[in-house]
Formats: C-alpha cells, structure tokens, sequence
C-alpha cells in the first residue's frame, strides 16, 4: 500500500526533473516543448509514468463523450498537469483537481515554466481524501 511518505518522495523528484528542464531550457517556451523535455527526465530518471492519459468521466453508468487527457500521470498516483503561462488562474487548478478525482489520484502538482524559480513561484501541489486517508509512514 502507498504512503503519503512514499507520494511525498515521488513528488519530490519530479519538481526536481522540472527544476532540472527550467534551468537547462529557461523560460518563454510552449507548454509542448516542457512537457517532451520532461518526459525525457523521468525516462533518465527511471520514473515511471502515462503522458496524455485519457480519463473516462462515468455518469450513472454510462461513459461520456469528454475528452479529458492529463499531461503525466506518474507511478498510478500522482497527476501532473503542465502550462506556460504568465499567470496561473483557478480554472487551471480546476483543471487538476479535476483529473485527480478521476483518476482517484492523491496527489496533483500543477507546474508552470513561464516563471523565473519553479521551487519557488513555478508549482502548487495539491492533495485530496484519497490523500488524508493514506499512512503516513
């Protein structure tokens, strides 16, 4: 069974691979070009993970025709959700919560790389009741 130690590690190091991308790319790029740069950092890394998952949104039964598609999804539980943009705005974070609902993911880190420091103002991580209801240990 997963921990919240075990998701706060994997958490950990992948802001480290999209610090790793910032630093060696800068800002002022498209979203596209963060997103292959990072799934080639966890490949060097050996981070399992989905990229462009497409999620089913299930309605009394019947599956429907939403096109929802998280950037990563790493280790089955921990949603990535990328962008560049100059200014984050709730509907992004919308967007996140969103997918780890449905994904029944913890842990979510939104990360944008049109900033100048993503430790520092370049994520936001976000946990669910999937989350509280986890060993801490």
């Amino acid at each position: 069974m997963t921990t919240q130690k075990q998701i706060n590690e994997i958490t950990y190091e992948v802001i480290g691979c999209a610090i790793e991308v910032h630093k060696y790319m800068g800002a002022g790029l498209l979203e596209s070009v963060y997103q292959s740069c990072l799934i080639e950092e966890l490949k060097i890394k050996k981070i399992n993970f989905v990229s462009e998952l497409k999620m089913p949104v299930i309605y009394k039964g019947k599956e429907l025709d939403i096109d929802f598609r998280c950037d990563l999804y790493i280790e089955n539980i921990l949603v990535v959700e990328l962008k560049s943009v100059n200014e984050v705005h709730p509907i992004h974070e919308a967007q996140l919560l969103t997918y780890m609902k449905l994904l029944k993911a913890p842990k979510g880190i939104l990360i944008n790389f049109n900033c100048t420091n993503i430790f520092k103002d370049g994520q936001k991580t976000f946990v669910n009741e999937f989350y509280k209801n986890l060993k801490k240990i």
